[in-house]
């Protein structure tokens, strides 16, 4: 056994036991500081409990199909449209009608649950905020009760921020719609317990927020939004469905006020589009091509296919044959079933030392969003607000309502195998170092807290790291040759990964050294595994501090 791998398994053993703290059906196994008891109160726990009691059995046995499919996946078999749902794909229906608040959506905003973030992304100039729980939240429990607070002052415009520096951020009188994004469905919360097993993270962000929120939206003429992540299947929809309607009739809301995005952020889920709306045509808004996560799910689910390894990340854009089928197919399902089709992220951050390098970086957010407007795309994803007005351009300059639901784009029909075509490009050595670089310095900040991180003018969240971490994963599992002619083994890896370490650690603080190192080693293990780990998350979240 290597030093790495014994590393990397130290690194799953299970944390020690907090002191449970008992609700009626939970345990909370952290007592809460007089803060977060305005968000852990006795009848919102109880309110997750029932949540959790009544569809984790359900959960788990999706969770179990995940997985036989992927072990077909596994064994050559390749993803594809169902024969058995053919009807919902054929016939006609479409999802109910949108929410007079949310009809332009022409440009939204995600990021953190940080206090100064919810300030400055509601009044970023988008129409909507996505606030998120999932890919850029490092999950500590601080940092999820936290959001939750954050979020229940800024629905009461009660949020305000004040820097170490002294600069003060308040709301203006008009602001974004809020939409939260739950994290996905495989995560777990290990701080709350049921009959002494952790819970489904998804039920706590989803139960708190709609619990304490609801009321309070609805007085100010709004109601809950969801943005619902990495769903790969449309029972899984069909999940969130029953989820949704038992809480609004435990709630004793109107069926159908609550209202979701769906992210197609999966391979298995592209195949689903049609399905997945009709599963909740009752409350769905559209879909939203999460193209970063939808490039680390190609990997993943193909990972054992030596025929589909993806080159250098810089070499897959959207204008790659299998991503523009992806997005295409998007626009066409969703704009048939009356649903939005929203765009992907740019993760650009203003690059401030060099304006020619901004520029050009700019350039190219410009010509990406251009094109999803061209396309027929409703609106898109910023992460940074100085990206908002060059997106908002890009859409004004294509969109003369609300939207652009009226219109289906002239393409032909998008096969199977346009959806799985190989992709061409090089694996280069910059390539591989690239993505050790940003795989460590990523987890290292996510295990300090941190879940949305700029990286070299990008900014990076899991999505990404995932990507990278995979795509390593990849080369050195089918052994491929660099353009330079290097083989990519895990010796070599190894040696790239102790590289980065080594520089990283150079300017670090001790706090920062030890996260680097364990990042390190995590990610050398999970290089080195024989088989693709789901989700770096998973085993990042043990060592993940409180």
């Amino acid at each position: 056994m290597s030093l790495a791998t014994h590393e990397f398994e130290a690194l799953q053993s299970p944390r020690a036991e907090l002191e449970p703290v008992r609700d009626e059906t939970l345990e909370l196994l952290r007592a809460p500081t007089p803060d977060q008891q305005r968000i852990l109160t006795p009848e919102a726990l109880a309110f997750v409990g029932e949540l959790v009691e009544r569809f984790t059995p359900d959960l788990k046995r999706l969770l179990a199909e995940r997985e036989r499919r992927q072990a077909r996946y596994d064994d050559g078999e390749l993803p594809g449209f169902a024969p058995a749902t053919a009807l919902v794909r054929e016939n006609d229906w479409s999802v109910a009608a949108i929410p007079e608040e949310v009809l332009d959506r022409r440009t939204e905003i995600t990021g953190p649950v940080t206090r100064k973030m919810v300030v400055n992304a509601l009044n970023s100039g988008a129409q909507v905020y996505m606030a998120d729980f999932e890919d850029s939240t490092a999950p500590t429990w601080i940092n999820i009760v936290a959001g939750q607070v954050n979020l229940f002052d800024a629905i009461r415009r009660e949020i305000d921020f004040t820097s170490a520096e002294g600069k003060h951020y308040a709301l203006n009188d008009e602001t974004a719609v809020l939409m939260v994004r739950p994290r996905g469905l495989h995560l777990p919360e290990r701080h709350l317990r049921f009959r002494g097993r952790p819970v489904p993270a998804a039920l706590v962000d989803f139960g708190l927020y709609l619990f304490h929120n609801h009321g309070e939206l609805a007085r100010r003429g709004s109601r809950p939004y969801f943005y619902l992540p990495k769903l790969q299947h449309h029972t899984e929809a069909e999940w969130w469905n029953d989820v949704i309607s038992f809480s609004e009739r435990r709630l004793g809301l109107k069926p159908a006020t609550i209202r979701v995005t769906i992210l197609v952020e999966t391979l298995p889920a592209v195949f689903q589009m049609h399905e997945i709306l009709h599963a909740l045509r009752d409350r769905a808004l559209g879909l939203n091509c999460g193209r970063w996560d939808y490039i680390f799910s190609w990997i993943k689910t193909l990972r054992k296919h030596p025929d589909h390894v993806l080159p250098d990340r810089d070499a897959v854009s959207m204008t790659t044959p299998f991503l523009r089928a992806y997005s295409q197919l998007l626009i066409d399902t969703c704009h048939r079933r009356g649903a939005f089709a929203m765009g992907g992220m740019a993760a650009q951050v203003p690059i401030r030392e060099d304006e020619q390098a901004n520029a050009e970086a700019l350039a190219r957010v410009s010509a990406d969003k251009q094109r999803e407007a061209a396309d027929g795309h409703d609106g898109t994803w910023v992460a940074h607000p100085a990206l908002e007005p060059l997106a908002r351009e890009a859409f004004d300059a294509v969109i003369h309502g609300d939207n652009q639901l009226g219109w289906r784009p002239a393409i032909e029909p998008i096969s199977e195998a346009m959806l799985l075509a190989p992709c061409s490009g090089e694996i280069t050595e910059a390539g591989v170092r690239r993505n050790v670089d940003v795989a460590v310095r990523y987890l290292a900040a996510w295990l300090r807290g941190n879940g949305c991180v700029a990286i070299h003018h990008l900014m990076e969240d899991a999505a990404t790291a995932e990507i990278a971490r995979a795509q390593l994963w990849q080369w050195a599992h089918h052994g491929v040759t660099l353009s330079n002619g290097r083989a990519v083994d895990h010796d070599w890896l190894d040696e790239c990964f102790d590289d980065a370490r080594r520089l990283l650690c150079a300017d670090a603080n001790i706090l920062d050294i030890q996260a680097i190192n364990c990042a390190t080693a995590l990610l050398k293990g999970m290089t080195r595994s024989y088989e693709l780990g789901d989700f770096l998350t998973l085993p990042a979240y043990a060592q993940l501090g409180d």
